[in-house]
């Protein structure tokens, strides 16, 4: 292993997770901070510096005892770090002091994203802070707009919303000494993140994931992202990694994005550093982004595979409140409540409002299961904080995991049996009749959002030139099976070959004429190889079918074929 020692700027929570992880690879951490800054507590060497991580000599003094620097807060002295790099070759500075100044100002952000082709939120500079200049950014962009400053601006802090020329005044007091730039409003439907790590080799992405923000303070993180299509997703992932790819320099960057209504993307925001938004991997992730980070600016093998999510993860942040002891009164509750929670506190002493300190995650085999083992960690918070949120479940999910969609409303009934067997089974399922000819609009929105939902597998039903499937699997990655409804004309073979006969590399599963039965049980086996309970279920109905060809094996040879046949006829 690499001996290099690692210095980085601030000892926060995000140092001390950094810190767990270089831990772990026996790799020294030195620290720029004050004594018992959170990073420090569970460090103990020589080789950390006590003082400011924007004091010049105290960044100094930690460059040379180290061989690369690296940031835990983007709020540094980067003229510093500039002068270091260059007089010292021997010491790398990651990312590069170029893109932490860049970054340090919001609309130099927006001004480099728009000049490399980034989608971002159309912004202008203010020339001083003024109610004419808002009021020519009124008469620019409209009301309402967002009111921003360029620097030291975090947590929504340095944020100001301009609903109308009535606000301009409370603006000014609130942000009037700073330098400021307005951001045209954009009408987004819920905000994204990705984490993209920077290597020496190209550019990597953790999934994308859905955030949910208190106070302008983010509070949860779901992984991945609910509600939305595997499309808008790798979406996502392609525009966070084009955003980070024209800053240099390597390590961890968090992109902060809207997913507007038109289901386009704009990026908000960059940080040059691990986030709050990726605290998941931790759990849910075979290499978290505080290992992603030290081994991208160590130059350690990573790969795409070990930012994957290994499965569903909703993180929670552990506010303060006005209590100095509400964090822990928090975690201790959450702990009995839900035994398996990951819980992280940072270390930070006494709470106080909006503070973060700390978080706490769950991991389950589906969303589903991790909403439910996360709304009553979410109680726990808000009555000690005096908060309510609502519930964590989306009011646009059924919580299915089966959808079963037709062509026409005639083919309710041929669906029926299928759809009881999975109600037998306890398989959430949800049914929508989407023609793939006379709706497409509706067929192609609702295949392309069923993954987002925490839909696992389609079954789909079509009679005469039976299109459904087959469009219905062009249309996403989940399991598609077929079930050939016998139209008013012929006896269904046309509708078997049309739904059997896919093109090499769209395959959709086929069961017999009407035989919705069979396209459940073949649901209910797939679900099973991830849910245990469906599993079990279907084992039993497997034993129960054996029970009962046994007993008329029994009876058949302690009975006669005479008496077996009577009894037959008696019950058609």
């Amino acid at each position: 292993m690499d001996k290099k020692i690692v210095g980085v700027l601030g000892g926060g929570q995000l140092g001390r997770m950094f810190v767990e992880a270089a831990n772990r690879l026996n790799i020294q951490v030195n620290i720029l901070d004050a004594a018992k800054s959170p990073a420090k507590q569970i460090s103990s060497h020589e080789g950390h510096i006590e003082g400011s991580f924007k004091d010049p000599q105290s960044i100094n003094a930690l460059a040379k005892t180290c061989d690369v620097i690296t940031v835990e807060i983007e709020h540094v002295d980067t003229y510093v770090l500039e002068k270091i790099a260059k007089e010292n070759s021997n010491l790398a500075v990651e990312p590069s002091w170029q893109t932490i100044r860049m970054i340090q100002d919001k609309y130099a952000q927006k001004e480099h994203f728009q000049k490399n082709d980034v989608a971002t939120a159309t912004s202008m500079a203010l020339q001083d802070a003024t109610t004419e200049q808002l009021q020519l950014v009124a008469d620019k962009y409209g009301l309402p707009y967002m009111l921003k400053s360029r620097t030291e601006a975090y947590d929504g802090k340095g944020n100001y919303v301009v609903k109308s020329a009535d606000d301009f005044a409370g603006a000014l007091d609130a942000l009037g000494s700073r330098p400021l730039y307005a951001e045209k409003w954009a009408n987004f439907k819920s905000e994204l993140a990705v984490m993209v790590v920077k290597t020496k080799d190209g550019v990597l992405a953790y999934p994308a994931v859905e955030t949910v923000h208190e106070d302008s303070i983010c509070k949860l993180v779901y992984a991945p992202a609910r509600s939305v299509s595997q499309k808008i997703l790798t979406a996502a992932e392609d525009l966070a990694k084009k955003a980070v790819a024209c800053f240099s320099g390597k390590g961890v960057f968090g992109v902060e994005m809207f997913l507007l209504e038109d289901d386009s993307l704009l990026i908000n925001e960059i940080a040059p550093r691990p986030h709050n938004s990726g605290h998941y991997t931790i759990e849910a992730c075979p290499i978290s982004q505080y290992d992603a980070h030290l081994r991208a600016i160590l130059d350690l093998p990573i790969s795409q595979a070990g930012l994957r999510i290994k499965e569903p993860a909703i993180m929670l942040n552990i506010l303060g409140a006005a209590d100095p002891e509400s964090a822990v009164q928090i975690a201790e509750r959450s702990m009995k409540a839900v035994p398996e929670t990951s819980i992280h506190l940072y270390g930070k002493g006494a709470a106080r409002n909006g503070r973060k300190m700390g978080h706490m995650t769950v991991t389950a085999p589906t969303m589903r299961e991790a909403e439910q083992l996360m709304q009553p960690l979410i109680d726990i918070t808000d009555e000690v904080r005096g908060k309510k949120s609502p519930p964590v479940s989306l009011s646009s999910s059924s919580g299915a995991l089966v959808a079963v969609i037709m062509g026409s409303y005639s083919d309710m009934n041929v669906l029926d049996a299928g759809v009881k067997v999975l109600k037998q089974f306890g398989i959430p399922v949800e049914q929508h009749i989407t023609s793939a000819h006379r709706t497409p609009d509706w067929m192609n929105e609702f295949v392309h959002s069923a993954a987002g939902k925490g839909i696992e597998v389609i079954i789909a039903a079509a009679g005469g030139a039976a299109h459904l499937p087959g469009m219905a699997a062009s249309h996403t990655t989940l399991p598609v099976i077929g079930v050939p409804v016998k139209p008013s004309i012929g006896d269904g073979l046309d509708s078997v070959y049309s739904i059997l006969n896919m093109p090499r590399g769209v395959p959709v599963a086929t069961v017999g004429v009407n035989n919705s039965t069979n396209a459940a049980l073949l649901a209910a086996r797939i679900l099973g190889v991830k849910h245990k309970a469906v599993e079990s279920k279907y084992e039993a109905y497997v034993e129960n079918a054996k029970g009962e060809v046994m007993e008329r094996e029994k009876a058949l040879s302690e009975d006669g074929w005479e008496a077996c046949m009577a009894a037959w006829h008696g019950k058609k």
